[in-house]
């Protein structure tokens, strides 16, 4: 949401599309939601505009975000980065009780300049 609001991009559907992917895509402890999400900021600045167009330019600008996510951070999934198993409860308290929701705030802030700045390059 935050690279469409850079980018002027307003749609309801924007965090609507995007729910699942908290807690390392609906607490399975999977991929960082907030690199998913800077994914699909990429998406909007470089993606494919129709089936069959080049994808290329937009691949190599995820590798590259993932790269500098995972060199910042030390690790691509939301279950390695809050050592927390979402999925049960003893994991949300201790998410909670550990405050991982600071750290969660800059993945997502760090993820979406990451894609911002490789989407401008």
């Amino acid at each position: 949401m935050a690279v469409a609001e850079a980018l002027d991009i307003q749609s309801d559907l924007i965090p609507k599309i995007a729910t699942g992917f908290c807690s390392g895509i609906a607490r399975s402890g999977g991929q960082c939601g907030a690199l998913s999400g800077a994914i699909m900021g990429l998406g909007l600045m470089s993606g494919r505009v129709e089936k069959g167009s080049d994808e290329e330019r937009n691949y190599a600008q995820v590798r590259e975000l993932i790269t500098q996510f995972e060199d910042k951070f030390g690790a691509l999934t939301c279950r390695v980065l809050t050592d927390c198993d979402l999925d049960s409860p003893e994991g949300q308290a201790k998410f909670a009780q550990s405050n991982q929701i600071a750290n969660c705030l800059d993945y997502a802030a760090e993820a979406a300049r990451l894609a911002l700045k490789i989407g401008k390059s």
